[in-house]
């Protein structure tokens, strides 16, 4: 079986990235051929063999309708038996809703947007050809089956987009149990003595990139609102206007008990350091930050909008909020400070994750795969 997949750009903290790493790792133990068409993509991944599709462009939007249009036409030399993109593209048998849907994520940002805000989102002509070609991918006849990370990811595209229900195919994304591990707490405390965060401290993790969509400002707002100086926020990830963020913590009195450590190619000290994790996202599909921390033995507190926020139970093992209710999270976080609380629902965090770990989400695409080769339709699965 040869699956071709496609993604455009290559960030080493992307969770479209560590995604395909993970499934070429898997599927290439099964007899998968794995080919990767993309414009970049450094190093090398067990199972993967990278064929570069790297047209001129100048500017955003030339650079997606460039790549879109190359894809297409290097696709016949390949002669893959599937085609799997996780960009917009509409010469794909299966596409992988890994950022959900762009109509979704406009919505959503419009609730934190003025009126003259939302006009320029309007007018923004590459929103308007994303729009296009998302409706395009999605109604497009070649179009076998969509892999949706989440449920809700799947009933966002349903109620969007006249697609026959049978083609949306929930397939969470898998997480390395034996890696990430509650082991990682082996090193807490040189991890903490570096951060200069105290063993009686109560530490909350924020991890993602492009703060204002994750969320760090109620994250933020909500550590301010515990009025509890015995807590602190570590933010992992990077955004060119962190300084910005910074002074947000400043102006709420938090100023030292927010530490930014930029992105980073390994999480692992930092799940092992914190006590919990939050990720109010304005909007998150599916965010592998929430499998790993569960796996970590941690407990999270997510917005609604994050769809693996689906794999959590209410007071079990996290909380779920609005992603704008900063009440809501201070409130979640109070919960987690309270003594013992946050142990208790971090074990039962990590129980709730080791069904997806990566050799069970493995079986189940492979399935998945095998049944799109032999016409079967696709069956719901999770």
């Amino acid at each position: 079986m040869r699956i071709v997949l496609i993604r455009q750009n290559y960030r080493p903290d992307g969770g479209a990235e560590r995604f395909v790493v993970r499934a070429a790792e898997a599927l290439g133990t099964q007899g998968v051929d794995m080919v990767l068409l993309a414009r970049n993509w450094p190093g090398d991944v067990r199972g993967l063999r990278v064929e570069r599709c790297n047209p001129y462009y100048v500017g955003t939007l030339w650079r997606d309708i460039g790549f879109a249009r190359g894809v297409c036409r290097r696709l016949p030399a390949l002669a893959a038996d599937l085609v799997q993109a996780h960009e917009r593209i509409p010469c794909c048998d299966v596409f992988r809703a890994g950022d959900g849907t762009h109509r979704e994520w406009l919505i959503q940002r419009r609730r934190t947007m003025g009126p003259w805000g939302r006009v320029r989102l309007w007018m923004n002509p590459r929103h308007a050809y994303t729009l296009w070609m998302e409706r395009r991918t999605f109604l497009s006849p070649r179009l076998k089956a969509v892999i949706c990370g989440s449920r809700m990811v799947r009933d966002e595209i349903a109620r969007h987009f006249p697609i026959d229900p049978q083609k949306l195919v929930v397939l969470y994304n898998g997480v390395d149990c034996e890696r990430f591990h509650p082991r990682v707490r082996d090193e807490r405390g040189r991890v903490r003595e570096e951060l200069g965060v105290t063993k009686t401290q109560k530490l909350f993790l924020f991890v993602g990139s492009g703060f204002y969509r994750k969320g760090l400002p109620v994250a933020i707002e909500a550590l301010a609102a515990t009025e509890n100086a015995n807590a602190s926020l570590l933010v992992v990830g990077r955004d060119k206007h962190w300084r910005r963020y910074a002074r947000l913590a400043a102006q709420r009195g938090v100023g030292e008990r927010v530490r930014f450590v930029g992105a980073q190619n390994d999480p692992l000290p930092y799940y092992g350091a914190a006590d919990a994790l939050v990720l109010p996202a304005l909007y998150d599909p599916s965010p592998n930050v929430i499998l790993e921390a569960m796996a970590c033995g941690l407990p999270v507190v997510a917005s609604r909008q994050c769809g693996s926020a689906e794999l959590l139970t209410e007071g079990v093992s996290g909380f779920v909020r609005d992603a704008l209710d900063v009440g809501g999270f201070r409130d979640a976080l109070a919960r987690l400070l309270e003594p013992g609380a946050a142990d208790r629902m971090g074990a039962a965090a990590r129980d709730a994750i080791e069904p997806y770990d990566l050799a069970h989400m493995s079986a189940r695409f492979i399935g998945f795969y095998r049944g799109l080769l032999a016409g079967t339709p696709p069956k719901e699965s999770a």
